[in-house]
Parts: structure tokens; C-alpha cells; sequence
């Protein structure tokens, strides 16, 4: 801050970042439209859209800057200009140059957006995929209320439509959950069409919020997938692939289930980890389904629907649209080709394992 000295010898403070600031020019509009009735030229108009970009970039309100223009035409309102045809000259002036200033002003600020917006949209990129140094990471994490030192969880919720940021359902969710949570430690943003919430690994409440908002929001056959809670710098991109493949695997599997849980299903990545030998199994355990009449499909259905029935017959049956008679009759063909009787404790196992990895490989269409 720089200064001058009055007459007794004190320091009079210019305030270099207030709106007055930006009021350069501004006396001399006033003073030509007074004495000449001229308006504006393009230079100062120029110069007037120039201020207003910078008091945006300053920080400043538009309200107070404003405040300021009007207290300067007020300040240095022509002595003697009384008349209407004066008084309309010079505010008309000062109009002008006033909406040049707010033109100024808006589009600084919607540039500012536009960077905040891809600021933020090329960091969630990077923080979902673990890409970027991670002390870089973790400083630009802070910037957005994130704390990457903690664990993290993620929850990412898909509909039958796409979705961005803007999107009516990503605005009413987040505003759900920022308004019940605050919006420090949280971070609501979409990735491919998706909506995700990233939260501190402790604050399970505010996923099973998430969720339950987002299964409101979101229209019929939507689903939500959370990643268990990871700690360390690659952590969130550790959860997030984790949901993803929670959504993956419930679509293949055929879960109705609108809310799932990775910890819930780790049984699944671990039968799909060794492939090669989940395939053996399916192809030595089931392949001989193949024979039947009709093929395979038929009585893989049939088994699927006995084990989600929890091995009940008429459950099953229900499901099926058949009668008890007939699912008995497709559980005797069963143990016949393959060997392994659904109705015994000891060969049901090897069987309920079978026909969930060929639910994982998609078998027998990808044979």
C-alpha cells in the first residue's frame, strides 16, 4: 500500500484494492458528457469492460463496485448542470459506462467458472483414476475439502440416462447432501455418466445418505454401488474401481438389489481371480448340461432359481412358472448328466459354485 502526505504531515492510506480502485476514467465521462453531451468512445468503453474484468479478478462484488460508480456521479456531478436535458446527458453516460463495467465484471466471472469447472472436472479425473503425483494430489485435494492423509470411500450411482454435473438429479443430490452434511470432507461429482460421492471412510452415514437420496432421485432401474473405504493417496480410485465393479458384477449377475455393497460381495472377485480354474469347474461341473434337450440354458435357470429359492422346491417352481412336478422332474435330469445331486448338502456346493462362475464367465453363451 502506498501513501501521500496530507498538509499536516500525516500519512493519508490509498486503498489500492477497493472498488474505487477501479474508477479510472470514469470522472472524465462524466465531465465530457456534461460539458458536451458526448458519450462514451470505444476506448473508454474499452477501458470501462477492462476495470470490470479486473475488480472480478480481485474479488470484489459487482453490488459494491456499483455502490461506488454511483457515489462517484454523485462526488462529480457537474456544478450548474441542473437541468433535465444535463441530468439526462450525464446519466446517460453513466450508464453506459456502468453496463460496460458489469459487462466486464460477468464475463471475467463466467471465465473463472469455466477454469474452476475444469479445474475441478481434470481433478476428479486424476483423483478417480490415482493419476498425478500424489503430494500434487493432495494439495489440490485440499483446495476441494479433501483430505487424502484420511481413508476415503466412494459410491457411484448409474440410471438409465446419463449424467453431468448439471444434470437436475446430480444438483438434487448433492444439495441433499450438502445441506444435511456440509460440504467439507465430501465431494459430489460425475464421472462417465455416473454420479459420484467421495466421503471419509468413517462417515458411512453419509454414503448410505448418498444412497438413499440418489435410489429417490434417480428414475426406476437405477442402481448404487459402494467401494469399501481405502486409505493412502490412490485410495479413492482404489474404492471407486471397487464400485465400479460392484455395478458390473450385479448387472451380469442379474442382482434386483438397488443398493450394493462391495464388502457384501467379495466372494465373487475372489472366484473370478483365478479364471482359468473357474472356468475348468464350469465346463467339467455343468458341460454336460449341453445334452439336454433345449441345451444348457433350461436347467441352468433351473438351478439358479433352486439356490436363490434357497433350495426350496416350491419357491423355485413359483419363480420358474412351473409346477413342483416339473422342477422336481429338471432336478432329477440334472443329477443324471452331471453327476451332482442339488438336493445333497455335500455335491449342492460344487454345484451353487458352478453355475455363479458361469454366471461370471456367461456361460454358456461365451463358451
Amino acid at each position: 500500500m502506498g501513501g501521500k502526505r496530507t498538509p499536516k504531515g500525516r500519512l493519508r492510506v490509498e486503498a489500492r484494492t477497493g472498488p474505487e480502485s477501479y474508477l479510472d476514467g470514469y470522472e472524465k465521462i462524466l465531465t465530457d458528457a456534461a460539458g458536451t453531451g458526448r458519450r462514451p468512445d470505444r476506448s473508454q468503453i474499452g477501458a470501462r469492460r477492462a476495470s470490470g474484468e479486473q475488480a472480478a479478478e480481485a474479488g470484489l462484488s459487482l453490488r459494491s463496485c456499483v455502490a461506488a460508480h454511483l457515489a462517484a456521479t454523485r462526488r462529480h456531478w457537474p456544478a450548474g448542470r441542473t437541468s433535465p436535458a444535463d441530468a439526462d446527458r450525464v446519466l446517460g453516460a453513466a450508464e453506459q459506462a456502468i453496463d460496460a463495467f458489469a459487462e466486464g465484471y460477468e464475463r471475467a466471472q463466467r471465465l473463472a467458472a469455466r477454469q474452476e469447472e475444469a479445474d475441478r472436472r481434470e481433478f476428479v479425473d486424476d483423483l478417480l483414476h490415482g493419476r498425478s503425483h500424489l503430494g500434487r494430489l493432495a494439495e489440490r485435494a485440499e483446495r476441494f475439502g479433501l483430505l487424502l492423509s484420511h481413508a476415503y470411500a466412494v459410491a457411484v450411482a448409474e440410471g438409465a440416462e446419463p449424467y453431468d454435473d448439471f444434470h437436475a438429479v446430480t444438483r438434487q443430490v448433492g444439495a441433499a447432501l450438502v445441506g444435511r452434511f456440509g460440504s467439507r470432507n465430501i465431494l459430489i461429482a460425475t464421472k462417465d455418466g455416473r454420479i459420484i460421492c467421495i466421503a471419509p471412510g468413517d462417515q458411512t452415514d453419509v454414503l448410505t445418505y448418498f444412497a438413499k437420496q440418489a435410489y429417490a432421485t434417480v428414475p426406476a432401474g437405477g442402481r448404487i454401488a459402494i467401494g469399501r473405504a481405502k486409505g493412502g493417496g490412490g485410495g479413492v480410485a482404489h474404492s471407486y474401481e471397487e464400485a465400479l465393479s460392484t455395478l458390473e458384477l450385479a448387472a451380469r449377475m442379474g442382482f434386483d438389489e438397488p443398493v450394493l455393497k462391495a464388502s457384501d460381495l467379495l466372494v465373487f472377485p475372489v472366484l473370478a481371480r483365478d479364471r482359468q480354474a473357474l472356468a475348468d469347474l464350469v465346463h467339467t461341473t455343468l458341460g454336460p448340461l449341453r445334452r439336454a434337450r433345449g441345451g444348457a440354458v433350461p436347467l441352468l435357470e433351473t438351478l439358479t432359481a433352486y439356490f436363490d429359492a434357497g433350495c426350496v422346491s416350491a419357491e423355485a417352481a413359483r419363480t420358474l412358472s412351473l409346477s413342483v412336478r416339473a422342477l422336481t422332474y429338471r432336478l432329477r435330469r440334472i443329477h443324471v448328466l452331471t453327476g451332482c445331486d442339488p438336493a445333497d448338502p455335500a455335491q449342492r456346493y460344487t454345484l451353487q459354485t458352478a453355475v455363479i462362475g458361469a454366471r461370471l464367465l456367461d456361460w454358456p453363451t461365451r463358451a
